[in-house]
């Protein structure tokens, strides 16, 4: 028997994203080219969805209770309350194949994201941003094919980034103050088999929790790169977990499956929860305020 429950049957085509929003106790996902974000009430149920002009690569909480949201080619922040979408940056001078993906507010209060190619095959031409709440966003890195798996160490002061197309998980020694960031190191890198890297979530031991969508697994590693953990997902292609209280919850994708695997995994693209198998880090806000 799995250790994971469907607790939303959403069906998305790439649901991603999973934020704990823990002041409204409701966790948040998207689904990517459905170009929606959901939003489920963990204490009564209740469910919620706000539909975008443009694809929905992730998004995060900003101190306003506004949600920064990462768009086709630029970032824009969206009020839940009153339903306005603002443009917060100008578009991203990327190829016109790329598209913005990962991204998630760091303990500097800048929300950071990555874009990737949507070619086939992909060519390393996507990068990592770094916005601030005033529209600037500068390019932090490069020569990447799918920027993924952003995650901060409990203190801040490790970040976490990984390439999904390469399979390598990379890290830098981080101020929160500045975001600034140093020593560059590789610690992983992941075959199919393994679990390629995608989304990922940080616990307040310092471990990092990587989904695996090739291997169907949830990976974590120590901070030094170590394999501590392969877990089995129940369906194909987990996307990112996120911790919320005393859960674990992990998005999934259904793009790109097989008709068989549609028919033996009717569920893909859902929402699924486990007990929480650590702490989580604490969840970053966007300066907005």
């Amino acid at each position: 028997m799995s250790d994971f429950e469907l607790v939303w049957d959403s069906r998305c085509g790439v649901a991603e994203s999973p934020v704990w929003d823990s002041a409204a106790r409701r966790l948040l996902f998207c689904d990517i080219n459905g170009k929606r974000i959901n939003a489920l009430s963990v204490d009564t149920g209740a469910r919620e969805s706000w539909d975008f002009p443009e694809v929905v690569g992730s998004f995060g909480l900003c101190r306003s209770g506004r949600l920064v949201v990462a768009q086709r080619h630029h970032v824009a922040l969206f009020d839940p309350r009153s339903g306005v979408l603002t443009d917060l940056t100008p578009k991203v001078p990327e190829p016109p194949t790329n598209r913005l993906n990962d991204g998630k507010v760091g303990p500097d209060g800048a929300f950071w994201v990555g874009s990737m190619d949507e070619n086939s095959p992909r060519q390393k031409i996507a990068a990592l941003y770094r916005v601030t709440a005033d529209g600037q966003i500068t390019k932090q890195a490069d020569g990447y094919a799918v920027s993924n798996g952003l995650a901060w160490s409990p203190d801040g002061r490790i970040m976490y980034h990984s390439d999904s197309t390469a399979g390598i998980i990379e890290a830098w020694d981080f101020d929160p103050g500045t975001g600034g960031r140093a020593n560059h190191r590789i610690l992983a890198t992941l075959t199919n088999d393994d679990g390629r890297p995608d989304g990922a979530a940080t616990d307040m031991e310092g471990n990092y929790w990587s989904a695996g969508p090739s291997a169907g697994c949830i990976n974590c590693f120590s901070p030094a790169g170590k394999l501590l953990r392969k877990w089995p997902f129940p369906v194909p292609g987990p996307t990112m977990p996120c911790f919320a209280g005393n859960a674990l919850y992990v998005t999934s994708l259904r793009e790109g499956k097989s008709a068989q695997v549609l028919a033996d995994f009717p569920t893909l693209g859902g929402l699924f929860r486990a007990r929480a198998p650590a702490v989580g880090a604490p969840v970053s806000l966007f300066a907005d305020q």
